[in-house]
């Protein structure tokens, strides 16, 4: 298990998502963003992350605080996140959310707001995930990802989409070629879309989508065509679309294959709260299993 690669992982999300967050909702830009902005929808400050970073982080915390995946803590946390910044949540989570707030189960609340909105199948637990790549080993990833989606997003797919980009990262934070981490988080897959959009990811052009398996598409193949971190990053947030969502997947892929070291400082200087999130990538990865 690698340190800087399992540091650059988490940081790489939040510094992926804090790239994308002004650019989230627009279209592709035509001149491209190499550095961190301000602006867009939810008029973020430079170096601000959204609710990519803020899910990672309380699902980092349940791991290290309970020293594995457990549904009802990380609930609690993201009910306290949710109702900190409202306003960066998606409608899936938020829905789910204020029932869980009430009283409900999680996955007895998942299960409602799938019914009720006719689906679950959005980006939100996928883009949140990479935590329970960084600590658990390849074998492990797989279930407890499907776990830790159902709290919110209750169909299966949104599940397999974030168990592959986790296994990616399970893999790449242990010595896996990226090409063999891909390979090996689609054999797992178990859905037939994704698997068929990752097995020959450059036959399809990439999505910015809330949709979670265009979602994953569009941050694995990003990754895959980048030399480098910074080419990663800056090729996904350009994108626009939900750019901070594919930006912070992407960076924490690209994290994970390239580690702490090859973050722009220029990013880093400026990213929200980095000596906290520092330290919760050291405490993640100190009590990770190898």
């Amino acid at each position: 298990m690698n340190g800087m690669l399992a540091v650059g992982a988490f940081i790489g999300l939040a510094t992926g998502d804090a790239m994308g967050a002004p650019l989230e909702g627009l279209p592709p830009r035509p001149i491209a963003v190499t550095e961190m902005q301000g602006g867009g929808i939810h008029n973020t400050l430079p170096g601000q992350y959204t609710d990519d970073t803020l899910q990672a982080s309380a699902l980092a915390e349940t791991l290290i605080q309970c020293q594995g995946f457990n549904a009802e803590d990380f609930a609690g946390r993201l009910i306290r996140v949710y109702r900190t910044y409202p306003g960066f949540f998606g409608p899936t989570s938020r829905a789910v959310l204020d029932l869980v707030e009430n009283g409900l189960e999680p996955e007895a609340a998942a299960a409602r707001v799938h019914e009720e909105r006719g689906g679950s199948r959005s980006n939100g637990s996928v883009m949140r995930g990479i935590p329970i790549g960084i600590f658990y080993p390849p074998g492990e990833v797989r279930e407890m990802s499907l776990a830790a989606s159902r709290v919110t997003h209750f169909d299966p797919v949104a599940g397999e989409a974030s168990a592959v980009i986790n296994r990616m990262v399970s893999g790449m934070c242990r010595g896996e070629e990226a090409d063999a981490a891909l390979g090996e988080a689609v054999t797992a897959c178990r859905d037939a879309e994704l698997k068929d959009l990752l097995e020959d990811y450059q036959a399809y052009p990439p999505e910015p989508s809330l949709d979670a398996v265009l979602c994953t598409h569009c941050a694995i193949r990003v990754f895959m065509e980048a030399s480098s971190f910074r080419e990663a990053v800056v090729a996904a947030v350009n994108l626009g679309g939900d750019a901070d969502t594919v930006g912070a997947i992407t960076g924490g892929l690209a994290g994970a294959r390239w580690g702490l070291e090859a973050i722009p400082e220029s990013w880093l200087s400026v990213l929200q709260d980095r000596e906290e999130l520092f330290d919760r990538a050291r405490r993640l990865w100190s009590v990770s299993r190898p």
